[in-house]
């Protein structure tokens, strides 16, 4: 069996990979990788890599791809309550017509996955501010991080965050506390960053502006600008300075004393500036409570 898809223009110029989970139905990205490779997914008749930008009037074909593993038909769709969406709705910074601004908590993840139902898109999707439309994620932010996420209420204002992001003309600061006192009190972060996909290694390089706010013999105080927006980038290259980031269970070091255990990862997205349309915004998200009181109790100063 043959599906045929037409590109409209609100499509034009994103990636045939995001099309697909956006357009047609959200699969997991190494079967769309798959289909793509044996040719049972062809664009204008002709194989295509994920990566490649479609065009409006273009033409998808799928040929007999088997889409019973939608993260629609997930046996347990998260279905937030009213209370867990007024929380939310109180953590808004921003809200006009064309995106809303979030101090995200930590532990909450973006976008529902196989480890995780509970997420930002769903939870507002089911919110009032969202009633004659629906939410796009435009950026990656971890579930451990707290601070500035942004969601997107239409497609043409996704399309031009997500560009915006990818061209590098968002700029975003964010707030760590690190083990160890860093000897440096300004520099740039030049790393490679390793990472797996389907069993494929993929090195990129990363970038980071950073300055030390203040240091101790146990901890210091960070303030990092990411240059380039790699998975876990500013995590990694902590780690790889030999100061990883307070609360990391996933980059770190062993037999860090002097601060004991930390549920929370210190690490929050405290700022974000961009433009559109010649005006500019910037956006401020106060730092959480437990990331004020641990600041206070190391006896850092911000």
């Amino acid at each position: 069996m043959i599906k045929i898809f037409k590109v409209d223009e609100q499509f034009s110029d994103m990636r045939i990979d995001r099309f697909i989970k956006k357009a047609i139905r959200n699969i997991p990205q190494g079967l769309i990788e798959k289909n793509l490779r044996t040719g049972k997914i062809k664009l204008n008749g002709k194989k295509i890599k994920s990566s490649h930008r479609i065009k409006k009037n273009d033409i998808l074909n799928i040929f007999n791809v088997n889409f019973h593993t939608n993260i629609e038909n997930r046996k347990s769709l998260y279905k937030p309550s009213k209370k867990i969406i007024k929380s939310n709705e109180k953590l808004i910074i921003e809200n006009n017509d064309d995106f809303v601004v979030i101090n995200k908590d930590s532990g909450i993840s973006v976008q529902g996955g196989t480890k995780s139902n509970k997420n930002l898109i769903d939870i507002f999707r089911g919110s009032i501010i969202f009633e004659n439309t629906k939410p796009y994620s435009v950026h990656r932010i971890d579930k451990d991080t707290s601070g500035i996420f942004l969601i997107a209420k239409n497609r043409k204002t996704a399309q031009l965050l997500t560009s915006l992001f990818r061209l590098r003309r968002v700029h975003k600061t964010y707030i760590a506390i690190c083990h160890g006192s860093i000897n440096y009190k300004k520099g740039i972060l030049k790393n490679t960053l390793v990472r797996y996909d389907n069993n494929k290694k993929i090195s990129e390089n990363a970038e980071t502006l950073f300055k030390v706010i203040d240091t101790n013999t146990f901890c210091s105080l960070v303030e990092m600008k990411p240059i380039t927006g790699r998975k876990h980038q500013l995590r990694k290259q902590m780690l790889l300075l030999g100061h990883p980031i307070i609360g990391d269970s996933k980059y770190n070091l062993q037999n860090q004393s002097g601060l004991g255990k930390n549920k929370h990862l210190m690490l929050h997205s405290n700022q974000i500036k961009f433009m559109i349309n010649n005006v500019k915004y910037t956006f401020n998200a106060p730092l959480p409570t437990y990331f004020e009181k641990y600041i206070k109790i190391k006896r850092l100063r911000f």
